[in-house]
């Protein structure tokens, strides 16, 4: 039992068709009572064997070309002369089969093959049609659909990762002691400088908006996700001061690129978090953003070094690449390196031109 499950599905269903429409070919002749049973039998293992040759040599092309990835559309502008070509191939190499085990198994069977084609090329060429038209269809088909059902898995996945990213990402930025040193320093301001700390609340209120009431777009423009990380910078300063610098750059032809929320402000947040805070002098941070040949590269620098299974909370590099990595179908690129006492976290998304 353990040997037959492990028979992958195409091939169950490869053998199973091909071996009941042989089947069927080859042994409807014994109601006659001339039926010659060595003809059959070689009819039958030409017919299982070429058959199978046929459609399985057609499912390695299409598998080098890529056509399952395909949407239905393109897919079916090409299936359609294949299908005849197939069509055309189960023609020449059935006929072939067929004047063969005549010639060895028919007694006094002189016919040439040319006579022998002509007289059977058009129903062989239909059945070829029919058959290999059934085949593809379903072998396309299947494929579509499977694809369709992943996606779709994959989509609620995303949304589920997206949105818990989204409340981690509350839970990072306003953790208590965040929390209380920002509300401690706008007390203070309050007295010494009261601008400065009407635009501290302006900003802790921009802050907890964009957390929890952000739409649910799975994608946000790189001037949105520039916004809220200067945002957040500038009220991080108030807590570290002359402590913390920043440096923004950003080719202005890629404002307008789409990505997943919350990409830079996560590595802005790890830089803070295992970079600054932890330096009495502080750093600067430098955000770097522009186009490397097909990927949108987003850079993020910090002074430091890397710690090794350092457990990070909030929202996390683990979970952000999680999240590139369902939003890009893994072709999104991340590496953390170090050098000069530098830490560079980058991204490399790739942009549809």
């Amino acid at each position: 039992m353990k040997k037959l499950t492990s028979i992958p599905l195409y091939w169950k269903c490869q053998v199973i068709g091909w071996l009941t429409c042989s089947l069927y070919w080859a042994f409807t002749g014994p109601v006659n009572a001339n039926y010659n049973f060595l003809e059959g039998l070689l009819d039958f293992i030409g017919d299982f064997t070429l058959c199978i040759f046929i459609t399985h040599s057609y499912r390695n092309f299409a598998l080098s070309k890529n056509w399952n990835k395909l949407p239905l559309n393109r897919l079916v502008l090409i299936i359609i002369p294949v299908i005849f070509l197939l069509g055309l191939i189960f023609l020449l190499i059935i006929s072939l089969k067929l004047y063969l085990v005549r010639v060895i198994a028919v007694p006094g069977f002189h016919q040439s093959f040319s006579d022998f084609f002509k007289s059977s090329y058009v129903t062989l060429f239909v059945t070829g049609v029919r058959l290999m038209s059934i085949w593809v269809l379903a072998y396309h088909m299947y494929h579509y659909s499977q694809r369709e059902i992943n996606i779709a898995k994959e989509n609620a996945r995303l949304s589920v990762i997206a949105k818990e990213a989204q409340l981690n990402n509350l839970s990072a930025q306003l953790n208590p002691h965040f929390f209380f040193n920002s509300l401690n320093n706008i007390k203070f301001l309050v007295k010494e400088n009261p601008e400065s700390a009407r635009r501290a609340i302006d900003l802790l209120s921009e802050l907890l908006r964009n957390s929890l009431y952000r739409k649910d777009d799975r994608l946000t423009t790189v001037r949105e996700e520039i916004g809220l990380v200067n945002d957040y910078l500038e009220l991080e300063k108030l807590r570290f001061e002359e402590r913390l610098r920043s440096n923004i750059i950003v080719d202005e032809k890629l404002l307008d690129i789409l990505i997943p929320p919350f990409t830079i402000q996560s590595l802005v947040e790890n830089a803070l978090k295992h970079g600054i805070d932890k330096r009495k002098d502080g750093g600067e941070i430098n955000i770097t953003i522009e186009k490397k040949s097909v990927f949108l590269k987003i850079q993020v620098q910090n002074p430091g070094t890397i710690v090794i299974n350092e457990n990070h909370s909030g929202v996390g590099l683990e979970n952000l690449k999680e999240r590139l990595h369902l939003q890009f179908n893994g072709m999104v690129r991340f590496s953390l390196s170090e050098a000069d006492e530098k830490v560079s976290a980058t991204i490399l998304i790739p942009v549809n031109e």
